[in-house]
């Protein structure tokens, strides 16, 4: 049986936290083991400063997880979205009723895929959680991205292991897509369609974008209230990060002119 996107990240995580689960058991037998997976996590001052250079990467190699972050969670937050607006479009009617004609009253000249797509209500509210998921996700590594090349100003001698490197861009690789890996192959067969038919019409197959803020508020109005009680801990985590962050940039860039 054919694995799809889901159950491949599902293991990809699994994969991912199951070693460091077994390393926090409270067994003494396990002492190597968790020695071990520190060592994979250990960066900066409390990475050993002796020969152990051989397996690691300057710690400013940071930004490079937040770069990725950037230009990867864009990408998903924009195709996405269109998808969203091509295929998800709500007037203003809830998600949870939807009106099959007001599909067959849509534009005319939507791409044969767009028109095989008959979308549930309960479909257009995970695209347009996605897209949520998306934006709060883009908000997290833009400041990130920020904080990394403004705030923390890293130590030349400073490093980590390289391991720790290739796991914080797994990490930043599959978190954006898990966020919106319930329509994610739709999305790319979306896409895959919207240029096959440019190459075929050309610029004639371009629809004109016109930028309504209802249109675009209105289906974030939509979502559940749990939704926003998330969306408002993420803000006051965001914002307590933020300032935690300042503080420990603050004392980095104190320590290393000192």
């Amino acid at each position: 049986m054919q694995l799809g996107l889901v159950e491949l990240l599902r293991a990809a995580w699994i994969a991912g936290t199951l070693p460091i689960l077994i390393a926090s058991l409270p067994c003494s037998w396990l002492g190597s083991f968790h020695g071990l997976v520190l060592g994979f996590a250990r960066r900066g001052k409390i990475m050993k400063s002796s020969s152990h250079h051989k397996f690691t990467v300057p710690q400013r190699f940071f930004s490079h997880f937040y770069v990725v972050a950037v230009v990867w969670t864009t990408l998903l937050l924009l195709a996405t979205w269109i998808y969203a607006n091509r295929v998800a479009t709500i007037v203003s009617e809830p998600f949870f009723y939807f009106d099959l004609g007001s599909y067959f009253a849509g534009s005319a000249n939507i791409f044969s895929f767009h028109r095989s797509q008959l979308i549930s209500s309960e479909n257009k509210f995970r695209v347009w959680l996605s897209v949520f998921l998306l934006l709060l996700m883009e908000v997290q590594v833009l400041r990130r991205l920020f904080e990394t090349l403004y705030v923390f100003k890293y130590s030349p001698s400073a490093r980590m292991h390289i391991f720790g490197y290739l796991t914080g861009l797994f990490f930043y690789t599959a978190m954006p897509l898990t966020l919106c890996c319930t329509c994610a192959p739709n999305v790319f067969k979306f896409g895959t369609s919207e240029v096959m038919e440019f190459i075929v019409k050309g610029r004639s197959s371009i629809q004109a974008i016109e930028f309504d803020w209802w249109d675009i508020v209105n289906p974030f109005l939509n979502l559940g209230w749990f939704q926003w009680i998330g969306a408002a801990i993420f803000l006051w985590g965001w914002i307590h990060q933020y300032r935690c962050h300042a503080i420990l940039g603050g004392q980095v860039v104190a320590k290393v002119r000192d």
